[in-house]
């Protein structure tokens, strides 16, 4: 008898999962010659029904092997998003006319991924930084679009102070408020204005999969071009009002930053052992430590304009205190039933989406586990 009797067995196993990598390496290859057909032809790099079928035909596949649809699907989705990041290269130019590209505060963080898309696309690009102030009438002369990146506080008193652009100028802000900062592009410029918000950060790999908001402004068959430029980088496109979208946004980003924010002074307050908490976690509760944990890896700052220059953001944090409130009596009471009641209320209230979200949480808790070492 063998002294490792699996060793027969482990042997295949390292030979089949040398042959998996061998196989990931020419479909990676064949990826890289799509997105250069793609970047060509102007084809987006994200394609929604295409990824839909691939996964389902992949899906009954693996059903009709006897394999789990499940496992099959999360390996395609992480073999597809490394695909994405082969393609991320080049892009077709949606408008090859259109002159100079000026990111106002396109070495901050957020500006420089704009500047590196357009740079990707064969854009002229120049950078227009508060040194470079004395000359702004010389570099945006001759621009064919300007976009705003600059901190939320500064974003309209910067609008005001452009000189004058060309009439035919597409003038652009990305900051997180959208009715302030579009009511001041509209009277600074004559021109076509457009408001975006991209819901994502600095530290993105690819546009692919990632929520622009779009809030339109001024002449929108004038900016067009740019909409399909973004979905060309794989970028989601959601239209919606300013009003609409700062409303959102005052549950989306305030609320949930300020409770985070309130929950990480009650830790450091508290002074528990943080490493403890984190070994004693299940998944889920790592995952909420680390969303908390995320928000003081960056800017105070910025995070302090994001609450603070919400003009609602007061009012909806004193309705989330009474109800806070209110739930905390319940329990001082010890009405259970009452608990009880509220939550199938709230659980009523989120419908499907609640148990769209236990399926969804699995696999996100699943890749934690694996993550774990």
């Amino acid at each position: 008898m063998d002294s490792d009797p699996l060793a027969h067995l482990r042997q295949q196993i390292d030979a089949l999962d040398s042959e998996l990598v061998a196989l990931l390496g020419k479909r990676l290859a064949v990826t890289k010659q799509v997105g250069e057909i793609k970047s060509r032809i102007g084809l987006p790099i994200y394609v929604p029904v295409r990824e839909a079928q691939l996964l389902q035909k992949r899906r009954a596949e693996a059903e009709a092997l006897g394999l789990s649809p499940d496992l099959i699907e999360d390996l395609l989705r992480r073999i597809m998003r490394e695909s994405y990041q082969t393609q991320h290269v080049r892009y077709q130019c949606t408008k090859p006319d259109l002159g100079k590209v000026v990111v106002v505060g396109g070495d901050g963080a957020l500006g420089s991924v704009f500047v590196e898309m357009f740079e990707r696309s064969g854009y002229q690009v120049e950078i227009l930084e508060k040194e470079d102030w004395h000359r702004a009438q010389d570099i945006l002369s001759d621009a064919g679009l300007v976009m705003i990146s600059v901190p939320m506080k500064l974003t309209e008193q910067i609008i005001a102070g452009l000189p004058e652009l060309p009439e035919d100028c597409l003038l652009v802000d990305i900051t997180s408020t959208k009715t302030g900062p579009l009511e001041a592009m509209l009277e600074a410029h004559k021109g076509p204005v457009l408001g975006l918000h991209p819901m994502f950060g600095p530290d993105v790999s690819s546009l692919v999969k990632q929520v622009v908001v779009v809030c339109n402004g001024r002449m929108p068959e004038r900016y067009q071009w740019l909409l399909e430029q973004m979905q060309s980088w794989g970028a989601i496109l959601n239209e919606s009002t300013a009003k609409e979208h700062d409303d959102a946004m005052a549950f989306i980003q305030v609320m949930r930053h300020f409770c985070s924010f309130v929950y990480g002074a009650h830790l450091a307050g508290e002074n528990p052992p943080l490493e403890q908490l984190i070994q004693f976690s299940s998944p889920i509760y790592r995952l909420e430590l680390a969303m908390v944990g995320r928000l003081f890896a960056q800017s105070p700052d910025l995070y302090a304009d994001i609450i603070f220059n919400n003009k609602d953001s007061v009012a909806l944090l004193r309705r989330f205190q009474q109800r806070f409130n209110a739930a905390l009596e319940v329990l001082e009471s010890g009405d259970k039933g009452a608990f009880i009641k509220e939550f199938f209320h709230i659980g009523q209230w989120f419908g499907d989406f609640a148990k769209k979200s236990l399926v969804e949480s699995k696999k996100l808790l699943l890749k934690a586990d694996d993550d774990r070492a």
